[in-house]
């Protein structure tokens, strides 16, 4: 494909995507197409060969889609890849993949560490209410008090469990377990009253994924 053309195609693709998501296109050989995020960056350079053990390797000579965990000993850094093979007829002519910053370890699978004044407070995530864009930072508003993180929500966004947070607005990031209420509101979103009676909106951007992820 016409590297113009390629480029043109990946640009309308990342509309689709989650903005730290970082793209690599490679054909048989070597990578055509790199587009870092600003949370995750392998460095590929257009023109290299794949490495052993990177997710497009992986598609490519599996010949089947992969999505895993690839260790920091390929790129320097742990990553989460999503890899698609492309296929000629019978033969795996590339791959597509999609580029996440890797997953926190399990170590800190079950708390989120916040700052209150001059200290710093591990809070359970069953006990965290919602998530607030607030500054250039994060407030986070949990069952006995606030505190702040420095990392913004669209970061927050991918490292939070999917089984209890959900974006629902620019701003705002929920606990599905402490929404109290969902009302209706105007232009067909939604009105969360939390159970510590905060009202916090779902933007008609979100509303519909809301919907979806709530069964409803």
């Amino acid at each position: 494909m016409d590297p113009v053309t390629l480029s043109s195609i990946m640009n309308v693709m990342k509309e689709f995507l989650p903005p730290y998501t970082s793209v690599a296109v490679a054909d048989s050989e070597k990578f055509i197409y790199y587009q870092p995020s600003k949370l995750v960056d392998l460095r590929i350079r257009p023109g290299e060969p794949y490495k052993a053990g990177s997710g497009a390797a992986k598609a490519i000579t599996e010949r089947h889609e992969i999505s895993e965990y690839i260790d920091s000993d390929v790129y320097g850094i742990p990553y989460y890849a999503v890899s698609v093979p492309l296929f000629n007829d019978a033969q795996v002519v590339g791959a597509v993949t999609t580029i996440f910053p890797a997953k926190p370890s399990p170590i800190a699978a079950n708390f989120f560490t916040v700052k209150s004044e001059d200290c710093w407070y591990p809070v359970a995530y069953e006990n965290i209410v919602y998530l607030e864009a607030e500054n250039r930072k994060t407030k986070v508003q949990s069952v006995s008090g606030e505190g702040y993180h420095k990392m913004n929500l669209t970061e927050l966004e991918f490292m939070l469990p999917n089984d209890y947070f959900i974006r629902v607005h620019r701003s705002y990031i929920v606990n599905v377990k402490h929404i109290e209420e969902i009302q209706p509101d105007s232009h067909s979103t939604f009105l969360l009253v939390m159970k510590d009676r905060t009202k916090i909106p779902v933007s008609q951007t979100y509303a519909s994924s809301f919907r979806k992820a709530l069964n409803f």
